[in-house]
């Protein structure tokens, strides 16, 4: 028996899917081939544990994902889509989502998907047992190569010589039941629907031998799912007796609610509605929800999700903290966008996860930079370094403070939503965010602050992000410089709370960590924030996200969250001695009463404390 495809009427007929086969599943529009291949990948994936790689042409990984979790808890696809889950069902999705993250379902939603981008992602997959293709459009688009009727024709021959080749089950959708058209295909397995009502008369037909099979299939669209005509298309629990044990993180939650207009049925079939195999329980449960959580709100599932990692990794390596600590951090990535998509679950934006990369966003060399600048700190007070070296000046004392998780603050910016658009006339919409072109450097002429921009120093037109953008709004508007000009900008709407919940869950759990000294969640939560933003642009590490506009921003806000404290200060009657990188600001006075001191991401710490003019050595 091959891979189940999750409907076990279509896998009697074909045995499962069988390593060097191509089956193609050929359905006009809207009548379930791409809901056929989502049910193949996520039983492989989630149930049965088998590494699958999703080629998603023309749907994005958020598509693929929300059709996932409606068919697999199953919950109402339209009330998911459009953020309107009851509390217990928006608490088994943000479960499943991280399950989703930790399942070995790698998706692919790239716009330059090619048969030879499928091949060549193979070898970086160890033990990739199915290859699913959604889909093959006949309507030919310029920006998907996978589409058209010769390049379909092409993409069918070279994704059945990856199945032969590489002894792989290959799965793809084509949105056309034209018979002439999937005939002249000629494959091994092709899968035909048609869908009257709720039904979908399905015709397996095997090359050189013909129709081999004729089944009818349940429709249950308000699931996002095919099922079996005698499985049940919604699941409902009745109210438990008693409270349930504590669940893994993935496991859905029990309800006493039934779902909307639930129709009675009979129960489905066990072996369609079994649970993924359970991970062993960490040692904690999940605590009692907050009574004052980050800004009266209960973030404890979410935060619940980072203590039972911590525990799960104390637990795996015998209580030893500087192991458990080196776990939780190779973990960091996957964990954080486990996180950050739990907690975007009934968001009033759906973010673009893989926009096509601008130009000016790519790396020119595997180790280089794009063309963005940032406004990255590397000041120091010169006039007042001269001063004290002339003797003009008396010798000070200065206090070297670090800012507390300057890229966590950073979270809290305005980030496009969707891809970037070209607007040749320029301009700044506050409305909208991304990359904005000026056709020289703004000029800064303050001794005593550092430049909004950075240090960096070159000729002619300079790109941008939105985040040192405003920084310079809010400067000109100080009086301190003239207002940017924006000939030329790329930008999509935007919006300040796509990282909102996910910044307030990683500060509430450091928080409680940095209360109880635990030094393992503070180091895991530091890598999470930290490694989030430094691989959701180019990067190999996080196939999740690629949002390089994004990781620039982040960066640019905690710059400038840096020079808005230094600005501070200087208002405050402080002297700014120097601003490094994103957290260090060095400073003459009592900082004490401008700032408060602490761990806390809204306080300030002192990490030294030194005397200028040096005393030279003899």
């Amino acid at each position: 028996m091959g891979l189940p495809t999750g409907i076990r009427a279509l896998d009697d007929a074909l045995g499962g899917l069988q390593p060097g086969r191509f089956y193609l599943i050929a359905a006009a529009p809207g009548a379930g081939s791409s809901l056929i291949a989502t049910s193949a990948a996520r039983t492989s994936a989630l149930e049965q544990h088998q590494p699958v790689l999703y080629a998603a042409s023309g749907l994005t990984r958020a598509d693929i994902a929300a059709r996932i979790v409606a068919a697999h808890l199953p919950v109402d696809y339209h009330r998911l889509r459009a953020g309107r889950l009851t509390p217990t069902e928006q608490d088994d999705t943000a479960a499943l989502h991280h399950h989703l993250a930790q399942a070995p379902l790698y998706i692919d939603d790239g716009t330059d998907l090619t048969t030879d981008a499928i091949t060549e992602s193979v070898p970086d997959l160890p033990g990739l047992a199915l290859i699913v293709v959604d889909r093959l459009q006949t309507t030919e688009d310029p920006r998907l190569p996978l589409s058209g009727p010769a390049q379909i024709t092409d993409a069918a021959q070279a994704l059945a010589h990856l199945a032969r080749t590489h002894e792989l089950p290959v799965l793809a959708a084509v949105d056309t039941d034209d018979p002439q058209l999937v005939a002249a295909l000629s494959l091994d397995i092709t899968i035909t629907l048609a869908r009257d009502a709720d039904q979908i008369h399905a015709t397996i037909t095997e090359r050189d031998l013909g129709p081999q099979a004729t089944l009818t299939l349940h429709a249950d669209l308000a699931h996002a799912r095919i099922t079996d005509p005698y499985a049940s298309p919604t699941a409902t629990t009745s109210a438990p007796q008693a409270p349930p044990p504590a669940a893994p993180p993935y496991a859905p939650a029990p309800t006493t609610q039934t779902p909307p207009q639930a129709p009675t049925s009979p129960s489905p079939d066990p072996t369609l509605t079994q649970p993924a195999p359970r991970r062993p329980s960490p040692r904690r449960t999940t605590p009692p929800p907050s009574q004052n959580g980050y800004a009266n709100r209960d973030y404890s599932y979410f935060t619940g999700m980072i203590t039972r990692a911590v525990d799960e990794a104390l637990h795996d390596h015998d209580g030893d903290i500087a192991a458990a600590t080196e776990a939780l951090v190779k973990k960091a990535v996957p964990n954080a966008m486990a996180l950050f998509e739990a907690t975007r679950v009934g968001g009033n934006y759906e973010h673009t996860v893989y926009p096509e990369t601008l130009e000016f966003l790519r790396k020119k060399t595997k180790d280089g930079a794009d063309e963005i600048w940032e406004g990255r700190h590397n000041w120091t007070n010169t006039h007042l370094m001269d001063a004290l070296q002339n003797g003009t000046h008396p010798p000070i004392t200065v206090n070297a403070l670090d800012t507390n998780a300057s890229f966590l603050s950073a979270f809290k910016t305005h980030l496009p939503i969707g891809a970037l658009i070209h607007d040749p006339h320029g301009g700044f919409d506050p409305k909208r965010s991304g990359i904005y072109r000026l056709p020289t450097r703004p000029t800064w002429h303050h001794p005593n602050l550092p430049d909004p921009i950075g240090n960096r120093r070159e000729d002619g037109p300079v790109l941008l992000d939105d985040a040192t953008i405003r920084l310079l709004i809010r400067c000109a508007r100080l009086g301190l410089c003239e207002p940017p000009h924006i000939t030329e900008c790329w930008t999509s709407g935007a919006s300040e709370g796509l990282l909102e919940k996910f910044r307030r869950v990683l500060t509430e759990a450091r928080t409680d960590a940095l209360k109880t000294d635990d030094t393992v969640t503070v180091e895991y939560i530091k890598s999470m924030y930290s490694k989030f933003t430094s691989t959701i642009g180019e990067s190999s590490v996080n196939r999740e996200i690629r949002r390089p506009d994004w990781m620039h921003i982040i960066r640019s806000q905690a710059f400038a969250n840096l020079w808005y404290k230094s600005h501070r200060a200087h208002n405050n009657s402080l002297t700014v001695v120097r601003v490094r990188g994103t957290d260090e600001l060095h400073v003459t006075g009592d900082w004490r009463t401008v700032f408060t001191e602490g761990r806390l991401t809204t306080q300030m710490k002192q990490k030294d404390q030194y005397h200028l003019p040096r005393k030279s050595a003899r």
